[in-house]
């Protein structure tokens, strides 16, 4: 049953599995951490299955959570870190596709694994036991596939999120998903609209960060974006006659998305940052497309979308923003680069910068060359912005509300206005953001 191969534990997860052992029970690291050491990687984690029930895992460690003792799931704390040990189980009926009504404890550890969702997730080892992989993982692996563990329909039917985690981990380890496994995703995709947004957003997250995020053009094939991610089906289904482009608006999003660095807010702007285009095409008398005020409607509808998958404040507000600013054009000269600092504001670069050469890249190669300078130039206009310090923002303004009000002036929109003439001035000569001259230019200005 088991297979000799070496895997390295951690002491703790060894101890926790020896403990086990010299009590009488089973015990194995399990899942995903063995897929991990498998591939050469460190876990994250480590999880532990066992023979024994809760109650005894709880009764041979001195530190311990019921985490999930309904399930079977007890975690153990060795100092600060914490190790999942899970009775093996049988899961009952999966009555909200996502948790099965009932769980049975078994003593086998071959019903254990027959319930996890694909094979390479599948495999438990020991030191004492070698690898058990009774569903070919490890053959899986050396294929490069994703295969679900039996018959895909039940895994499907049991957690219609285990659908985005096969894109996802395809995505994670570029691998293919199984023809077999890739058609029941087909047929069950309408069921994802059964887990909750949270969840969802979990999936697309690390799918977005992965080292191939293009395999978000997997969910539009099978059917999962149309559930979760409508507004980009609309942009597959948008085809762009214009020289600028030779992709449709999907697949240019596509490419857009290999071109940035895998940063959340990045990938999620590159994601949103043409889905407006659908909504304000028109054509011109020689039959060439256009999307005038693109940006502004593509930022909204990533509010839309981002609210409904329940991303955070922060998340949401940094993609939007550059979702809008990613068509700015941006003069040559630091005078104009101020100026854009100061109304897109600081933190929104050099994202910026990445998220237009992503665009630009992931376009056709017409005017190519003018566009890498154009970029190039904004490039160098902001790094000597940044090195000279120059003020771009009343919060490095040399004097503040509080200087204009012991001159006199008194509290309210005036004094506002007064402040933002005087930034203006500097943003256009950085030398004016001296106290004493805006000083006196604030005196002019209140007539004092």
């Amino acid at each position: 049953m088991a297979e000799k191969v070496q895997i390295f534990l951690p002491e703790q997860v060894s101890g926790i599995i020896r403990t086990l052992r010299n009590a009488g029970f089973e015990a194995w690291a399990v899942g995903g951490c063995v897929r991990d050491s498998l591939l050469g990687r460190v876990p994250d984690d480590w999880d532990i299955t066992t023979s024994a029930r809760p109650g005894q895992v709880k009764r041979l460690f001195p530190r311990t959570v019921d985490t999930g003792i309904r399930h079977g799931t007890v975690t153990v704390l060795i100092g600060r870190t914490g190790y999942e040990v899970t009775t093996y189980r049988i899961d009952g009926a999966y009555e909200d596709g996502r948790h099965p009504k009932e769980v049975a404890f078994t003593a086998s550890l071959e019903e254990d694994l027959k319930r996890r969702d694909f094979t390479i997730n599948a495999m438990a080892y020991s030191e004492e036991g070698g690898l058990v992989d009774l569903f070919h993982g490890a053959e899986d692996m050396e294929r490069r596939l994703i295969r679900c563990v039996g018959d895909p329909t039940e895994r499907f039917s049991e957690d219609g999120l285990r659908m985005m985690r096969a894109v996802r981990f395809a995505a994670q380890l570029d691998y293919e998903i199984e023809p077999g496994t890739r058609a029941a995703i087909c047929a069950l995709a309408p069921t994802l609209g059964r887990i909750s947004a949270e969840r969802i957003q979990t999936e697309l997250v690390k799918l977005l960060c992965s080292p191939h995020p293009e395999l978000i053009r997997d969910c539009f094939e099978t059917g999962l974006t149309a559930v979760f991610l409508p507004e980009f089906d609309r942009m597959m289904e948008t085809p762009q006659h214009n020289p600028h482009h030779c992709y449709s608006v999907g697949e240019h999003t596509v490419r857009a998305l290999t071109e940035t660095t895998p940063d959340k807010a990045l990938r999620l702007a590159a994601l949103f940052h043409d889905a407006g285009k659908p909504q304000t095409k028109t054509a011109d008398a020689a039959g060439w497309d256009h999307f005038y005020g693109h940006a502004g409607v593509s930022a909204g509808i990533a509010r839309t979308a981002l609210r409904r998958l329940k991303f955070d404040n922060e998340t949401t507000d940094r993609v939007v923003r550059l979702v809008k600013a990613h068509d700015v054009k941006i003069e040559p000269g630091q005078k104009y680069m101020r100026r854009a600092l100061n109304r897109l504001g600081t933190d929104l670069f050099p994202a910026l910068f990445d998220l237009k050469e992503a665009d630009m890249k992931a376009q056709s190669t017409y005017e190519r060359e003018k566009k890498q300078e154009q970029l190039a130039v904004m490039r160098r206009d902001y790094a000597a912005v940044m090195a000279a310090g120059d003020c771009v923002s009343l919060k490095t303004l040399a004097v503040n509300g509080g200087d204009l009000i012991a001159l006199g002036i008194q509290p309210g929109p005036r004094l506002g206005s007064i402040l933002q003439a005087l930034l203006e001035q500097v943003i256009e000569e950085p030398s004016r953001n001296a106290r004493e001259y805006l000083l006196e230019e604030a005196r002019k200005a209140a007539g004092l």
